[in-house]
């Protein structure tokens, strides 16, 4: 039986607008729910973020990285495994792009400019791993659902931020039609009811190692509960 969860999708108040609790609170709530870590991915510049737009773009990323700096200090002191990630927006499509780090995103003061191919070429050139986030969702910011099956790696099948089993239901159609592997979080935002994930026959030791077990499709989704 997979024993080591880990929540994929995980928005803190330091960088994202619409997150209602902080990067250390949702560190002691899923060490004390047993999970074995987490994957912040915060709300970046083009998404409901918080970071001032006026600010120059190294000073912007340094706030960023904030909440998941903070998770991390905290994790590191009550032993829960704190990965980085972010959520980027292009009108309304989101996805999560893991395998980058604050030195990379400095070096990308463009990256607001790229079209979704060019997201994919760059975050490649760097080893990362893109997933379409909710791809199906419907909410009053999302005019339509688009469709990039040519530069993602991955879906993201169950999202308990959906508040849908019928958007999951595509979701997971929409993966099987283009061999995609599938991961699952709960979009957290802090106070929820019900949370997701992936479980794991063995523990996490880094970014790259999750992006292989996902890509291996070795991981047991955690429906929402």
């Amino acid at each position: 039986m997979n024993q080591y969860r880990y929540e994929t999708h995980l928005h803190t108040t330091q960088a994202s607008a619409c997150a209602r609790v902080s990067a250390a609170e949702h560190v002691n709530f899923y060490k004390k729910a047993g999970y074995s870590g987490i994957v912040v991915t915060d709300h970046f510049f083009n998404g409901n973020s918080c970071i001032p737009k006026e600010l120059p773009w190294e000073q912007r990323i340094d706030l960023f990285c904030k909440g998941y700096e903070d998770a991390k200090k905290e994790g590191d002191r009550i032993g829960l495994s704190v990965f980085f990630g972010l959520e980027v927006n292009f009108r309304g499509t989101e996805f999560l792009i893991y395998g980058v780090d604050k030195a990379w995103l400095k070096n990308h003061p463009d990256m607001l400019s790229w079209t979704v191919d060019e997201q994919y070429r760059h975050v490649h050139a760097a080893g990362g791993f893109i997933i379409h986030a909710h791809p199906f969702r419907v909410r009053p910011y999302i005019k339509e659902a688009r469709l990039f099956p040519e530069a993602v790696d991955a879906v993201e099948a169950i999202n308990v931020g959906n508040g849908s089993d019928e958007f999951d239901r595509q979701a997971m159609d929409y993966a099987k039609q283009h061999h995609f592997p599938v991961t699952a979080g709960t979009d957290a935002h802090g106070k929820e009811s019900l949370h997701s994930g992936i479980a794991f026959q063995h523990k996490i030791k880094d970014m790259q190692d999750l992006i292989d077990s996902i890509r291996s499709g070795e991981g047991e989704l955690i429906l929402p509960q």
